[in-house]
């Protein structure tokens, strides 16, 4: 289960990473997936905290909001801009650019680590939840969770040179997180999706689109 809900956090982090100058990507992505690895890690010798943030601090809307909903509400509003903002600029590259006294501004490492930082606490939250709501062993939880990292660190640089290669893809996988942050935005609400059904039609799409890429490739070589 770790490992599944690492793809969402490894998908953002190769989108974004990939917008840095080359010399810079592959160092971004180790300092963001090394970031989620503390981070989750810190989470798991917090459960106390953790299981604290699922108890109701108000009510609204017949639904009583606890600090994890409001995380999860926040990340997904979080996710939907920011795949929003990425289809726009894939989209439309030159209205997409954001400009200051009519240059170009390119993305730094700072913000890339920042962006990635908020997205990683979202989803180390999710997850360590879910771990917690399947486990009560703490060895267990942290063989999942430095699993899942390793799988992350191996697939990264793979994932986001693929992701780079074939412009599709990029917009397949913006279309993930775009349903990946609706998802958390109604578990924040109360309304909760199974993740089961979310990743059959990440699946179905991925499989669409290898179809199409096969298609192309076969009429390129004719």
């Amino acid at each position: 289960m770790e490992v599944v809900l690492g793809i969402d956090n490894l998908i953002f982090i190769s989108i974004l990473t990939n917008k840095l100058p080359a010399s810079q990507q592959a160092r971004a992505r180790r300092l963001g997936i090394g970031a989620a690895l503390i981070l989750r890690l810190a989470l798991l010798f917090t459960i106390s905290i953790i299981v604290q943030l699922k108890a109701p601090i108000f009510e609204a809307f017949g639904h009583g909001f606890s600090w994890r909903d409001i995380i999860l509400i926040a990340g997904g509003l979080f996710l939907v801009w920011k795949a929003t903002k990425e289809i726009h600029h894939t989209v439309d590259p030159e209205d997409g650019k954001e400009n200051i006294g009519g240059k170009a501004v390119q993305l730094t490492m700072g913000a890339a680590i920042v962006q990635i930082l908020i997205l990683d606490l979202v989803f180390s939250v999710d997850s360590i939840i879910t771990a917690v709501g399947m486990t009560d062993e703490i060895a267990i939880m942290v063989i999942a969770v430095v699993a899942a990292v390793t799988v992350m660190l191996l697939a990264a640089d793979p994932l986001s040179r693929f992701i780079a290669a074939n412009p599709t893809i990029v917009m397949l996988a913006l279309g993930f997180l775009l349903m990946i942050g609706m998802t958390l935005i109604a578990d924040g609400f109360g309304f909760h999706v199974p993740k089961g059904y979310i990743y059959a039609a990440m699946g179905f799409s991925a499989l669409v689109e290898a179809l199409n890429m096969l298609a192309r490739r076969k009429r390129k070589n004719q």
